[in-house]
């Protein structure tokens, strides 16, 4: 969208409505990939930061939820559907938390997803993440040091995710597998239901 079409679309009132339409009718019925479509729309044309961070807040709440009776019915999250969305939502509050360096609260978060999901590649791609926070890194250095920014994700289904690195990412973990494990030891009293 050029900054004319932004503009048209920040000021329709038709769009505006439908926007507002979408964001009850989803928090009602607890529509996440509703909630995101909204959130998404809400970014793109910069409509407020209170009505972005209640819908981010809805978001996880529902995410929270189901993901919550998805674990205790032992099935794992899959890249699909609801899931994705459930996914992106935990990813993204964790990610939230690195940014603030709560580094304890995002390896919390990271560790509990790489464990839920049904996916070995981004399951990799999180554990990564867990390496760099158990060695207290930044984000920022996280980011400079260890992403390539230059690639791009192949599969759309990863284009939520940090999931394109200057190593080799197997030859990483593997070099890395104490960090792993001393992690797991301490943290999976939180897989337990």
């Amino acid at each position: 969208m050029d900054k004319e079409e932004l503009f048209q679309a920040r000021t329709n009132p038709d769009f505006l409505k439908y926007l507002e339409e979408t964001r009850t009718d989803a928090i009602a019925t607890k529509n996440i990939s509703a909630l995101y479509e909204v959130l998404d729309s809400y970014l793109i044309l910069d409509l407020g930061e209170d009505k972005i961070n209640e819908i981010y807040q809805n978001i996880l709440e529902i995410s929270f939820e189901n993901v919550e009776k998805i674990v205790n019915e032992n099935k794992k999250l899959s890249l699909e559907g609801d899931d994705l969305c459930y996914i992106r939502a935990f990813y993204e509050h964790g990610i939230e938390k690195y940014s603030y360096e709560n580094i304890d609260g995002a390896k919390q978060l990271l560790f509990v997803l790489s464990n839920i999901i049904d996916d070995s590649f981004l399951t990799k791609c999180l554990q990564t993440h867990i390496i760099a926070l158990s060695k207290n890194k930044d984000l920022d250095s996280f980011y400079e040091e260890e992403v390539d920014l230059e690639a791009s994700n192949d599969d759309e289904k990863y284009g939520y995710f940090i999931s394109n690195f200057k190593y080799d990412l197997d030859t990483h973990l593997e070099q890395n597998k104490d960090i792993l494990q001393k992690e797991y030891d301490n943290l999976k009293h939180l897989l337990e239901g």
